[in-house]
């Protein structure tokens, strides 16, 4: 049996280090907001409690007894409310009135997520930009988009295609660009333990397959260009 469980564990981990199975989308079951949040808080209150339980803690000490709840409300109410739609920024469009058509770009947009295959910090910096096809966006609402999509168990990848789909559908032009640049603290605290690498993931759509477009955000932004 143990050698079982053992080799069931080695493939989910060699499953989670290749990305196989990750998709455009959340991966979601149909029913997962049939549930209300202080209900969720509840469960995973009782089974954290039940964890620390297990990893040998003495749950009456007075540092941990609130831990249970404190995780439990952080996981809802903060580090994963973007799996919730009703916690979708709701973006309201302007009309182009000054007719700007050049590169809009907002750059060093702070991240924090969370890596979907060991459950721990994935943190950086994004930068997006669109070209205006006749409307734009309060600015603050960019930084909306990617702090929604962030707030859920992700992988980089996933996470740079959903702002950049986002921006196209609210905006309604292809003429977006994303750019992700972000630690692991599932490379850097454990595993290879490399504290000095980072991660860039990219996702280019409409003018910004073009290479002297996609150079002038690269420029803005202060990537080396390729």
């Amino acid at each position: 049996m143990d050698n079982k469980i053992n080799k069931l564990l080695s493939s989910w981990e060699e499953m989670g280090d290749s990305h196989v199975g990750s998709a455009k989308d959340t991966p979601l079951r149909v029913d997962a907001f049939e549930m209300d949040d202080q209900l969720k808080i509840e469960l995973i209150a009782k089974h954290f409690k039940e964890i620390m339980h297990v990893l040998g803690l003495d749950l009456s000490d007075e540092s941990l007894k609130g831990t249970p709840q404190r995780v439990a409300k952080m996981f809802v109410n903060e580090q994963f409310k973007g799996l919730d739609p009703k916690n979708k920024p709701v973006a309201t469009l302007f009309e182009n009135s000054f007719q700007y058509r050049e590169m809009l770009v907002e750059k060093d947009i702070n991240f924090y997520s969370t890596c979907e295959h060991h459950f721990v910090p994935i943190y950086g910096k994004a930068h997006v930009a669109y070209i205006s096809s006749g409307q734009v966006i309060g600015l603050s609402k960019l930084n909306r988009m990617v702090e929604y999509y962030s707030k859920r168990p992700q992988v980089q990848e996933r996470l740079t295609i959903q702002i950049a789909e986002e921006l196209k559908s609210v905006l309604k032009t292809d003429d977006v660009a994303v750019i992700m640049d972000a630690k692991h603290m599932c490379v850097a605290s454990r595993g290879i333990k490399d504290i000095t690498s980072s991660t860039v993931t990219a996702s280019y759509h409409g003018k910004f397959n073009n290479a002297e477009t996609r150079n002038e955000f690269l420029k803005y932004i202060g990537f080396n260009e390729a």
